[in-house]
């Protein structure tokens, strides 16, 4: 949509900063946004947002000289409008028609591939072991990282390629060497920065269960086992082998105190397990991922913190902000933590989401099977994660 040329408006058009944008929807103010992306788009990725009124009019309406009443009759008039699109061009022309009908408008920068630009650093305040501990969150998609610095040391856990130069930049405010770049897993919603960081001097650290589905640079890198133990300052990072969404899925368990479980589980929901071996092989998956929840997350103490790779639009953060959860409230609120394994089993199967976008490129550039420039990267991963099963069947009874 916004490769085509748009007149530019006769009228001046005020552009929202990403970052200002999310600051008013964290801030609870009432924001009403319209979105000119093909409805199909829109369906399948849009900013949500309890204090957020999205509207779906697609640019397109607007081309003709005089609009026609009854799109009119879906924009309110009685309050600013926020208008997106996919980089910002149809935002603009829209904004600009609309303006020089009354109403009260401003458009978003760089449109939604701006709003995938915004990663937040919250710091896990919970977090007892030593030194401090990150979660980042990229409100897009709901990916999530963590950073724990020690001393004069850190490490970074599911870094993504389009923010490497952040993690560096972080590690240099702080003040300290970043020293590992840890993958839980092979990802299928977006490009790792763990070869990224690694040509820049960090080491970079891929389960070894990993390896056997073909990913080409394991000798450029460090493999894990399961036990395997990384020192940050006086930090310690333990590999916890949990198959299951993968076979390769692998947690790590930060001083103790947070076990940063890849897409293995998340505070919401667990894992879907058929983006590896497909449908055929979801069952087989599915039975493991009970295993590896059942003895090797829920064996460690109430008290250990979770925190996934992930969050959807359902999740509730803690009260410092980040989307983690001690494994004791988990296994109160999850009905799916505390089934027998056939019922687990059919529960999770019963109902998953679409797979993410462009997973079977997004895999293959994660296994070094396929290359994407930095904008190829980007643009591959633009969208919902869908990692998770169903957050509706799970969470809750």
């Amino acid at each position: 949509m916004d490769d085509m040329d748009f007149p530019t408006p006769d009228v001046e058009i005020e552009s929202v900063a990403p970052a200002e944008l999310k600051a008013r929807i964290d801030a609870n103010e009432d924001v009403t946004l319209l979105d000119a992306r093909m409805e199909s788009d829109y369906d399948e990725w849009k900013i949500d947002d309890e204090n957020v009124e999205s509207i779906n009019v697609p640019y397109f309406n607007f081309l003709d000289e005089e609009l026609d009443d009854d799109i009119l009759a879906q924009i309110p008039d009685d309050q600013e409008v926020t208008v997106l699109c996919a980089k910002g061009g149809a935002s603009e022309f829209v904004a600009g028609s609309l303006k020089e009908h009354g109403y009260d408008v401003n458009h978003l920068e760089d449109g939604m591939n701006g709003w995938a630009r915004i990663y937040e650093a919250v710091e896990v305040e919970d977090y007892d072991g030593a030194g401090s501990l990150l979660q980042y969150q990229r409100p897009s998609s709901g990916c999530l990282g963590y950073f724990v610095h020690d001393g004069d040391e850190a490490a970074v856990i599911d870094p993504l390629r389009a923010f490497t130069d952040r993690y560096l930049a972080d590690a240099d405010e702080l003040g300290v060497d970043l020293k590992y770049a840890i993958d839980t897993h092979i990802h299928a919603d977006h490009i790792s920065g763990v070869r990224t960081l690694a040509e820049d001097g960090v080491e970079g650290v891929i389960p070894s269960a990993a390896v056997d589905r073909g990913v080409t640079y394991a000798d450029d890198v460090t493999v894990a086992d399961d036990g395997d133990e990384f020192q940050v300052g006086d930090a310690t990072i333990e590999t916890v082998y949990t198959p299951g969404h993968t076979s390769g899925m692998t947690s790590y368990l930060i001083d103790g105190e947070l076990l940063a479980t890849g897409d293995g589980l998340f505070i919401e929901s667990v894992a879907r397990p058929d983006l590896e071996e497909g449908d055929e092989g979801a069952e087989d998956a599915a039975k493991q991922l009970y295993e590896s929840l059942q003895e090797r997350v829920l064996s460690l103490p109430d008290d250990t913190l979770i925190g996934g790779a992930h969050f959807s639009d359902s999740a509730v953060p803690a009260d410092d902000d980040t989307y983690t959860a001690p494994i004791g409230q988990l296994e109160s609120d999850m009905a799916a933590l505390t089934m027998d394994e056939a019922d687990f089993v059919e529960l999770i199967l019963s109902d998953m989401p679409p797979r993410p976008a462009n997973y079977e490129d997004i895999i293959a550039t994660n296994l070094g099977q396929q290359a994407a420039d930095d904008e190829e990267a980007f643009e591959l991963e633009l969208g919902p994660n869908n990692c998770a099963a169903s957050q509706e069947s799970l969470a809750g009874d």
